[in-house]
């Protein structure tokens, strides 16, 4: 989950910069020139923010995970474990063809591990301490050819084209939003510029059309670990990748989870929280490998 929840993050702080600095240079001050919408402008406008946004995000992801998890890279392994880590990571990348992944540990109490990167060739692949503690080495290295199948899937690159199209969208239709209300605030023959009340409205329209947006790509991430999942069953062995899913019920029962995970609620939920999930229920990810899907 954290690397969804990182890169949604970055992209819409991105996104925020990107508008306050068009703003700022009078660049949105285009579309109004005429009485007339010019939907051309808007749309390559929105284009360019929107993919700028998900592209900026996918370039720092790994810079941001490893900040905000206080992820340590390791160098020269220091011990049995992180040896048994990095030659894991090695084995399973030069399996599936892909450049050997930067290996990290973080500290934190829930049984967890994430892979992000830019591209297959410079991807970071980190887990948790919690997870090493609690996991048997076959558990372990079956959640590690989990991420590297997410790798090798290229899914952060397809998770940023689909951001940067939803992006699009709700950047178009929030400006379409912005203008329509500074019609209403403006006086009949006032000619002036987008005022505050435009700021405001596209404001709070991108923040509605966001959650909506995020709803696709929640759906895209929760299809992603069934894939993740099947690929990691051929890298490990689908009885290792069973018995990892279920290590992490177990834990799921007797640890609470953060907040930044709740939304997605690795086992799984129930009606409109099942929607904002970034992963399916653990017992349909079981289910699905021991159907062999």
């Amino acid at each position: 989950m954290k690397r969804i929840f990182l890169f949604i993050l970055t992209n819409l702080a991105v996104l925020f910069v990107i508008n306050i600095t068009l703003r700022l240079l009078g660049v949105d001050r285009m579309l109004e020139q005429s009485a007339t919408i010019n939907f051309n402008a808007l749309l390559v406008m929105s284009l360019v923010i929107g993919f700028a946004g998900s592209i900026v995000s996918l370039f720092l992801s790994k810079w941001s995970a490893k900040r905000m998890v206080g992820a340590q890279i390791i160098i020269a392994p220091a011990d049995p474990t992180e040896r048994w880590l990095m030659e894991t990571v090695r084995r399973q990348a030069q399996s599936v063809g892909i450049g050997m992944p930067e290996v990290a540990i973080y500290d934190a109490p829930d049984v967890n591990a994430f892979a992000t990167g830019w591209n297959r060739n410079e991807a970071l692949v980190a887990v948790s301490t919690a997870l090493l503690r609690s996991m048997s080495r076959d558990e372990a290295e079956a959640v590690l050819a989990h991420e590297i199948s997410h790798v090798a899937n290229g899914d952060m690159v397809t998770l940023t084209l689909i951001q940067g199209v939803v992006n699009t969208f709700v950047v178009f239709f929030s400006r379409l939003f912005g203008i329509f209300v500074d019609s209403l605030l403006r006086r009949e023959g006032e000619q002036r510029g987008p005022g505050i009340g435009t700021f405001i409205a596209e404001i709070a329209a991108q923040l509605v059309l966001g959650v909506l947006a995020s709803l696709i790509v929640m759906w895209f991430s929760r299809q992603r670990e069934f894939r993740a999942d099947a690929g990691a069953a051929q890298l490990a062995g689908r009885e290792k990748m069973i018995a990892a899913l279920e290590r992490l019920k177990i834990n799921h029962e007797q640890v609470s989870l953060p907040s930044e995970m709740a939304a997605s609620g690795i086992s799984g939920g129930t009606g409109m929280s099942r929607l904002f999930m970034t992963h399916p229920p653990l017992d349909e990810r079981i289910a699905a490998l021991r159907a062999g899907r």
